[in-house]
């Protein structure tokens, strides 16, 4: 499969073009690779396509900012997904900039009648603990939504009557004016661009269509998903329009934070407390990892807030990559009360320290002795 092209670049943007920016990078590439511009020139629809899903990205402000924290990988599966034909595209951005993709293309739009719509896309979120995260897991997720009304078989209309014809648009949806070298496709504003209107509406629905119901589903979590991160159920949003698919549903990833792990990525921190003997003389410790316990020596003369790492002892990574390590920083704890034998034992340590200087306490004495001279030479 080819590298998608960074969507920036794909626009011709830097990444701190606004939102006007974007909107005028992409009206010039629409107007450019546009089909009615291009018929039958492949390779222009392809570059159609790709303008058009870098804008649905950067477009939005949540998915820009996955994207800028985890390039593509952040937005997949999350909204950002390819257009299928200009169709959606037309579909998707009919009427943001005032007409510029009425008419062309391919499909059935203005002709025969209203066309199927893909039904609205959901969005809402899941809390998951850090060492589900780690695993991998399942919830059930109970959301209610719109599907398409039994009684009228999605229709609106009394049972035995049917929509009539839009006396204002003749059933096409839409109003069709040219300007220039494009048409300006605007939505019919007494039907909204279904083509039909309800004089004897549904006693069930009332003429909505749809009606909304709960429904329960299962989210299957990878294995090491990130704060932030998104899923996309394909079809389980709301119902379409006039037999169109489904829309889709979008779910937010929040992970919660661990007491005793940090996450950064794929990489976990985990701060171990040790006394004083224990960093001078060295130990062994078990310390908690993901699976429960690691057994780690700590060498003599261990310096606060030193790090070990350990390979391969973090987070997957949700895209099959490497797993990340866990990286163990050592705290020396200094205590608060002691008892009159530690107190002894410390001030004859004490002392030994005054007689025995360490090179590195005598570096530091030495460069305090020199700032003071500087000093009093000073006054």
């Amino acid at each position: 499969m080819a590298t998608k092209r960074d969507y920036y670049e794909v626009l011709g943007v830097a990444k701190s073009a606004s939102e006007e920016d974007l909107k005028k990078a992409y009206r010039k590439l629409a107007g450019k690779f546009h089909p009615d511009r291009n018929p039958g020139d492949e390779a222009a629809i392809a570059s159609f396509k790709e303008a058009a899903e870098a804008f649905k990205v950067l477009n939005d402000p949540d998915m820009r900012a996955r994207y800028d924290r985890f390039g593509h990988a952040g937005v997949e599966g999350g909204g950002a997904g390819g257009f299928q034909d200009v169709d959606d595209i037309f579909e998707a951005f009919g009427g943001i900039f005032g007409g510029i993709f009425g008419g062309g293309g391919s499909g059935n739009r203005g002709q025969g009648g209203p066309r199927p719509r893909k039904g609205e896309s959901l969005q809402t979120s899941l809390t998951i603990e850090l060492l589900d995260a780690a695993v991998g897991c399942s919830r059930e997720l109970q959301i209610d939504k719109h599907v398409s009304c039994v009684t009228c078989n999605g229709s609106g209309a009394k049972p035995g009557t049917q929509p009539q014809k839009c006396d204002y648009c003749n059933g096409q949806g839409q109003v069709i004016q040219s300007q220039g070298f494009f048409r300006v496709q605007t939505t019919c504003p007494s039907c909204r661009g279904r083509g039909t209107s309800i004089r004897d509406k549904c006693p069930d629905c009332r003429g909505q269509r749809v009606v909304s119901r709960p429904n329960t589903l299962e989210v299957k979590i990878p294995a090491g998903i990130d704060n932030g991160m998104q899923l996309c159920l394909r079809g389980e949003g709301e119902a379409g329009e006039n037999n169109g698919p489904p829309g889709d549903l979008y779910i937010d990833i929040r992970v919660k934070s661990h007491p005793l792990f940090k996450r950064d990525g794929r990489n976990l921190a985990c701060e171990v407390p040790i006394t004083y003997a224990q960093a001078a003389l060295g130990t062994s410790l078990d310390i908690p990892i993901l699976t429960g316990k690691h057994h780690i020596t700590v060498p003599p003369g261990t310096q606060p807030g030193e790090v070990f790492r350990l390979k391969h002892q973090g987070m997957p990574d949700p895209h099959g990559g490497m797993r990340g390590d866990m990286l163990v920083e050592f705290h020396v704890e200094v205590p608060k009360k002691i008892n009159k034998k530690q107190e002894e034992l410390l001030r004859q340590l004490a002392e030994l320290d005054d007689k025995q200087v360490s090179a590195k306490r005598k570096t530091f004495l030495d460069s305090v002795k020199a700032f003071f001279t500087i000093q009093e030479d000073a006054e």
